[in-house]
């Protein structure tokens, strides 16, 4: 290999590794966000029933992948047992909120616990359009 072709490769490798560092660390950066700001013009009543619609609990989920088998196969299944799934492997994970996909996500490992990165999140028509 040239010594450009070596510098390439010893450049990827120590990103690789501070990257893995990081992983290792699990440090978790907090996103800013902006605070929303409520229009001037909503009224009391408006106000009320935007926070009556805020306080609804619902229901967060994701989705590996999904199979059809019949209940003859279903009843066979027992401990390792093996069902293929739908997805490839690597592939992102459904996120679903109340049955209604939102977003697409991976799943990460923060402080021993499972978490999902999200990697793509549907629009607000894309989903209005599935509602209907």
């Amino acid at each position: 290999m040239s010594d450009d072709a070596m510098d390439d490769w010893a450049a990827a490798m120590a990103e690789q590794a501070e990257s893995e560092a990081e992983d290792a660390a699990g440090d978790v950066q907090v996103a800013e966000l902006e605070e929303l700001q409520e229009p001037a013009d909503i009224s009391k009543e408006e106000k009320r029933r935007l926070d009556t619609i805020l306080d609804i609990p619902v229901t967060i989920s994701m989705e590996v992948g999904r199979s059809k088998i019949s209940i003859r196969n279903l009843l066979q299944l027992n401990q390792g047992s093996v069902v293929e799934l739908d997805r490839v492997a690597g592939e992102a994970l459904d996120v679903l909120v109340n049955g209604t996909l939102i977003a697409h996500g991976e799943v990460v490992v923060v402080n021993d616990k499972f978490g999902i990165r999200l990697t793509d999140v549907i629009s607000q028509v894309e989903r209005i359009k599935k509602l209907r």
